[in-house]
């Protein structure tokens, strides 16, 4: 992981100087309490008391930490100032920024990315304390625009990370329905997952407890909810979503299968045409995904297709960034509802990797979503996972 940090810190060079910051400030402390969340792309171990992580514009970053955990800052290569303190990180943070003499200092709070909302209220409150009495605390601005263009742009090795999760996703979900039958529950379905991802020595690329979801016929509750005892039956629809975590990056990708009923060989019209409308939805989306297009845009493609196509409108984003965590904030792919801010204004860029996951119900059969992974490049997109465009049919024993 070391690699990818020296790329990100890299990276965050370069996007300090895009958006004419002189110092990016992550402030923090006992980190395996509050830990903030882009401390896996600039740092990667916990902390202990009162940290001060400064990126400067110019390259040359500091550390100022405690005196116990400075031989592991530098042990790490990637500061080229670590300095260690005793009683207080004060003297030192104000001669470290009195060097720097920055004019705009990014703190990490966001009142629209999560991800980018990690200085806690109250180390806040010690960093005005700190830096009173000097021109610092008129200074601070918000590094939401760093931090998401750090989180979404993603490395080389970050996307081939991402790719082999998804491939390994993809391995899991072909042994999965090879299994599928009449007769077993939803629980022993997602039990056999799990029970892959244990085999390969992997995590699930979010809580167990729902990952994977199995949903089987009409009645089994979507969402972000774990297994039933609900028992597969002929003439279910079966969902799944369902991602795994590998070399610290997740994937998450949702499938889709038809239980057929004696006699039948495809699905019903009714089932077909909602699958369908799925899919030419996503494919509709993803044929308008560039660089420099919002993400309200595509959403927009996605959601009105599958209203004009009859079906009632999905009450989610169509989709989200892909990466260390499996909503890896920064933009969305989603309407501009309130509870999303801004993201849905923000632009894609080349290197991003998003979701696209529109569904529907299929009233008497079930709930039909599908979630692909893509990647957008220079010119366009392109899928990381490979689309299911055709229903997996399971015969009845």
């Amino acid at each position: 992981m070391e690699t990818i940090i020296k790329e990100k810190i890299s990276q965050a060079t370069n996007i300090l100087n895009e958006f004419d910051i002189d110092v990016w400030l992550t402030f923090v402390r006992e980190t395996t309490a509050i830990r903030d969340p882009v401390l896996d792309l600039i740092y990667g171990i916990d902390l202990t008391w009162q940290t001060a992580i400064l990126l400067h514009r110019s390259g040359r970053h500091s550390i100022i930490l405690g005196n116990f955990e400075a031989e592991a800052a530098s042990r790490l290569g990637l500061f080229q100032n670590v300095i260690p303190y005793h009683q207080s990180i004060r003297e030192p943070l104000l001669a470290a920024l009195g060097e720097m003499d920055p004019n705009r200092i990014a703190i990490n709070y966001s009142v629209n990315d999560t991800h980018a909302d990690g200085l806690s209220h109250g180390m806040y409150l010690v960093l005005q304390e700190y830096l009173t009495g000097s021109d610092y605390a008129k200074k601070l601005v918000s590094a939401e625009k760093v931090i998401a263009a750090l989180r979404s742009r993603k490395t080389s090795t970050e996307i081939q990370r991402i790719q082999a999760a998804v491939n390994t996703t993809e391995k899991i979900y072909q042994d999965t329905f090879m299994q599928l039958k009449p007769g077993i529950s939803e629980i022993d379905v997602g039990a056999f997952m799990l029970m892959q991802v244990d085999r390969l020595g992997l995590e699930t690329a979010w809580q167990r407890e729902n990952c994977p979801a199995v949903n089987s016929g009409p009645l089994s509750p979507v969402g972000h909810s774990g297994p039933t005892k609900i028992v597969i039956e002929p003439g279910h629809l079966v969902h799944f979503d369902f991602g795994v975590q590998e070399g610290g990056y997740c994937s998450d990708i949702q499938r889709m299968v038809y239980v057929c009923r004696p006699g039948e060989t495809q699905p019903p019209q009714e089932v077909q045409h909602g699958f369908d409308t799925i899919v030419k939805a996503i494919q509709a989306a993803f044929k308008a995904i560039k660089p420099g297009i919002t993400g309200l845009e595509i959403d927009r493609i996605a959601r009105n297709f599958v209203m004009d196509a009859g079906y009632p409108e999905y009450m989610y984003a169509t989709g989200h960034h892909l990466g260390r965590t499996v909503h890896d904030g920064a933009g969305i792919l989603g309407p501009l509802w309130e509870r999303y801010g801004d993201t849905p204004n923000y632009l894609l860029e080349a290197g991003q990797i998003y979701t696209l996951e529109p569904g529907l119900e299929v009233p008497g059969y079930g709930y039909i979503g599908l979630e692909e992974d893509i990647l957008v490049t220079p010119h366009g997109a392109e899928f990381i996972s490979s689309p299911q465009t055709e229903l997996v049919l399971v015969q009845p024993a």
